[in-house]
């Protein structure tokens, strides 16, 4: 893809945009991808890992494999440029229904938001999160919603540098003390 333009969604046209993006470093493309790739898998385990090394099962929300396959989940790879290009990050929303803590409002929820620790601090998590609400505004989703565990103080700064604001619990979520709930007009 080239610089500049964004991700194609199957069945849903875009507007290029013109001018590079100075948020994505040029040799990094964002696309809508398959998660049950051997490469992408093995990033969602790390991810997976990683929580578990945080908190109880319990307090894990994980969408695994088979759940990011289902229609209503748009899974998008960050991958190195050119042929074969590296998996070094990953990023899903979910669509769903309004209910009592949207006041009704259909939302999509940001799900599976990873970056390869190697890779962090080249602007690839935020550039993932804008491809992720420009995905949910393409389906006429106005607000973006997320779980995360209060001890990844680096997502809660990507998130709160992105625009997110801290709320209450959604989706049948607990408000258990170890999860922040955030939400973001789109």
């Amino acid at each position: 893809m080239a610089p500049g333009f964004h991700a194609a969604v199957p069945g849903v046209a875009r507007t290029p945009r013109l001018l590079p993006d100075p948020f994505m470093p040029a040799e990094i493309v964002i696309r809508r991808e398959r998660p049950d790739q051997p490469e992408v898998r093995a990033l969602l385990a790390a991810l997976d890992g990683y929580l578990a090394s945080l908190y109880p099962p319990e307090a894990n929300h994980i969408l695994d494999v088979d759940a990011l396959l289902a229609p209503e989940v748009r899974f998008f790879v960050a991958r190195e440029a050119g042929p074969g290009g590296r998996a070094v990050g990953t990023g899903a929303v979910r669509t769903s229904a309004g209910e009592p803590a949207t006041g009704g409002a259909p939302y999509g929820e940001v799900k599976r938001m990873m970056v390869d620790p190697a890779q962090r601090g080249r602007g690839i998590g935020e550039r993932l999160l804008r491809e992720l609400e420009d995905a949910l505004r393409d389906s006429g989703i106005a607000l973006a919603l997320l779980e995360t565990g209060r001890d990844q103080a680096e997502a809660v700064r990507l998130y709160e540098r992105c625009g997110y604001q801290l709320r209450a619990a959604f989706g049948g979520y607990p408000d258990n003390g170890l999860s922040a709930f955030y939400g973001k007009r789109l």
